[in-house]
């Protein structure tokens, strides 16, 4: 258990080296500690904070820098998330706007509000695919035997995809197979609709039409683009200033990261006993994650899902400012998303 004054120490090391990437030596701290105590006093208590494996020193100076343990010891036991100021506030509410004709426009924009206001790399995704609901289906003919096939989703997005007609199949079947799919899936979540598609949507079919496969496949792969997360990425080009020359290799890693879903999805895992946490990169198992830091926060938007966004900086991240902010972030874009279902 850390003595109060040694708390005060290392809170000091985390703002100081926070503010200005330094390492921390004994004379600044005694400049900056809200008590009058002696080099010898602030010597020991450094020394104990060193032996506990939360400070280290570092090769180039005689300062010290946090430990990966001390972050997290702060991050459980001392931080208090700092209040956002009205005039941020003022900022997020602006720059959202009020023009949105898809739920997927407002869930991106705020990556792109985000990341400008902490010129780290945010990262948005929406509520939750499985509170969709499939609202209809089309398909519209190109010409010859090329059609687009349309999925309209409750939350207003829309998805197609081109497809050429399997020989054999004609134009009233593809109307007949409209007509089912309208008939028995409108109204049903997303994944509902996947799961009958492997259960009782091809026995109806198949006795409307003589060749229902070419169909299942159609409706099948425009379904999977509307029931596949969203991620929504701002200020991806920041993740280049945490990263030196020496350092492509792990950059590029941290970039195919964020490209794949799967891999983000991982990697934005959230803690569902808090609404906002932070991973560290050593708590993380990709190495080229060791000098990043990811703060994740959940936000709710009523019957309609829970989404996730998240920053991604530096483990040197002023993290009360940043989880201060977040925590208010949410709660204006949850108000964006409700008075977007609101007004549908």
């Amino acid at each position: 258990m850390l003595t109060k004054r040694e708390l005060m120490v290392l809170n000091e090391i985390i703002r100081s080296y926070t503010e200005t990437g330094q390492p921390v030596g004994s004379k600044s701290l005694l400049a900056t500690l809200p008590m009058h105590v002696s080099s010898a006093t602030v010597r020991n208590d450094m020394a104990a904070l060193e032996e506990a494996g939360l400070i280290m020193k570092t090769h180039s100076s005689s300062g010290r820098v946090p430990s990966a343990a001390g972050y997290r010891y702060y991050l459980d036991h001392m931080l208090t998330p700092a209040t956002l100021p009205d005039a941020d506030l003022q900022t997020i509410q602006n720059s959202f706007g009020d023009n949105y004709h898809r739920i997927d426009d407002i869930v991106q924009q705020s990556a792109r509000i985000l990341s400008n206001l902490t010129s780290y790399t945010a990262i948005t995704l929406g509520p939750e695919v499985s509170a969709l609901t499939l609202e209809g289906f089309r398909i519209v003919s190109l010409g010859g035997r090329q059609v687009m096939a349309i999925i309209v989703s409750s939350d207003g997005s829309v998805q197609n995809q081109v497809f050429n007609l399997p020989e054999g199949v004609q134009s009233e079947d593809v109307e007949k197979a409209i007509s089912i799919v309208n008939d028995q899936l409108v109204g049903k979540t997303l994944p509902e609709v996947a799961r009958s598609l492997q259960t009782d949507v091809p026995a109806m079919l198949m006795r409307h039409l003589t060749t229902p496969d070419g169909f299942l496949d159609m409706f099948g792969d425009v379904l999977k683009q509307a029931v596949t997360e969203r991620f929504y990425v701002g200020g991806r080009l920041n993740l280049m200033d945490y990263f030196g020359p020496d350092d492509i290799g792990e950059l590029k890693d941290v970039m195919r990261i964020i490209d794949h879903s799967d891999d983000l999805n991982r990697l934005l895992s959230v803690d569902t006993d808090h609404p906002i946490s932070v991973r560290l990169g050593s708590e993380m198992s990709d190495d080229a994650l060791k000098n990043l830091s990811v703060i994740t926060a959940r936000y709710a938007v009523g019957e309609h899902g829970q989404g996730t966004i998240a920053l991604i900086g530096p483990t040197s991240m002023p993290y009360s400012k940043m989880i201060g902010l977040l925590d208010a972030f949410r709660g204006e874009l949850a108000k964006r998303l409700m008075n977007y279902y609101n007004h549908m």
